[in-house]
C-alpha cells in the first residue's frame, strides 16, 4: 500500500513539473496571452486537459504554482548567499547588498536553462505591473525569510530615505531588476562569459546609484 501511494505521489509530482515545464516554454517564446491549456497539455504530454484541471484547477491556477516552485529556488540560493556575507560582513555594503538582489536569479539561469525560460517569460509581471513591485513580490511570496533579512539590510544602509523614498526607490530597483535580467535573459549568450559578467555588474552599479542617490531639492517640494 504505501509503495502503491509514494509511486502514485512521484507521477503526480512529475506530472506537475511537466506542465508547469511546458507552460514556461510556451510563455517564453510567445507570452502569456497567445498561450492556450490544450497546447500546455499537449506541450506536456498529457492525454487531455483534465491533469492541468485536476492539479492546477485553472490556468491562473498553474501560473501561482510556477511562481511558487521558482521563487523557493531563488529564495533557497539567496539564503546561502547571505549567510555567507553576513558570515563575513557585520554590516554588508550598499554594493554587496545591490548584488545579493540579482545574483540569486543570474546564478539560477546561469545553470539551470528551465530555470532561464521561466525569467524570460514572467520577468515583464513586476516591470509592468500596475500595483508597488514590493507587493506583488510579496503577494506571490517571491521573497521569503531571505527576501525580508536583505530588506532590512538595505534599510538599514540607506538612512538618507525616508520611509516613502525608500519604497518609491526600492519598487523602482525591482523593476529594472526584473526588465534587464528578462532582457539578458533573451540574449543568445545569456548568462555565460565575460559579457554577462559585465552585465549583471553594471546592473549592481546602475541599483547601488538609483538606492545611494540624495533625495534632490525638486523630489522634496512633491513631499
Amino acid at each position: 500500500m504505501s509503495a502503491s501511494h509514494d509511486g502514485q505521489k512521484i507521477r503526480s509530482l512529475t506530472t506537475q513539473v511537466s506542465l508547469m515545464e511546458a507552460a514556461e516554454k510556451l510563455i517564453a517564446s510567445r507570452g502569456i496571452h497567445n498561450v492556450s491549456i490544450k497546447e500546455i497539455v499537449k506541450e506536456a504530454k498529457q492525454k487531455n486537459e483534465s491533469a492541468l484541471q485536476y492539479h492546477f484547477k485553472n490556468l491562473q491556477g498553474l501560473i501561482d504554482a510556477i511562481h511558487r516552485r521558482r521563487n523557493a529556488q531563488a529564495q533557497e540560493k539567496r539564503a546561502d548567499l547571505l549567510a555567507q556575507l553576513e558570515a563575513t560582513a557585520k554590516a554588508p555594503s550598499l554594493r554587496d547588498l545591490c548584488h545579493i538582489m540579482v545574483i540569486p536569479t543570474y546564478l539560477i539561469s546561469k545553470n539551470d536553462p528551465k530555470f532561464r525560460r521561466y525569467v524570460c517569460a514572467f520577468s515583464h509581471e513586476l516591470a509592468l505591473t500596475e500595483e508597488s513591485a514590493l507587493n506583488k513580490v510579496k503577494k506571490s511570496g517571491g521573497g521569503g525569510k531571505s527576501g525580508e533579512r536583505t530588506g532590512e539590510l538595505l534599510r538599514a544602509a540607506l538612512p538618507h530615505l525616508d520611509e516613502s523614498a525608500y519604497r518609491q526607490r526600492m519598487d523602482l530597483a525591482v523593476r529594472m531588476s526584473s526588465i534587464a535580467m528578462g532582457h539578458h535573459a533573451r540574449q543568445k549568450d545569456a548568462f555565460r562569459g565575460p559579457k554577462s559578467d559585465l552585465f549583471v555588474s553594471h546592473l549592481v552599479d546602475a541599483l547601488e546609484g538609483l538606492l545611494s542617490a540624495p533625495v534632490s531639492s525638486t523630489t522634496r517640494t512633491f513631499s
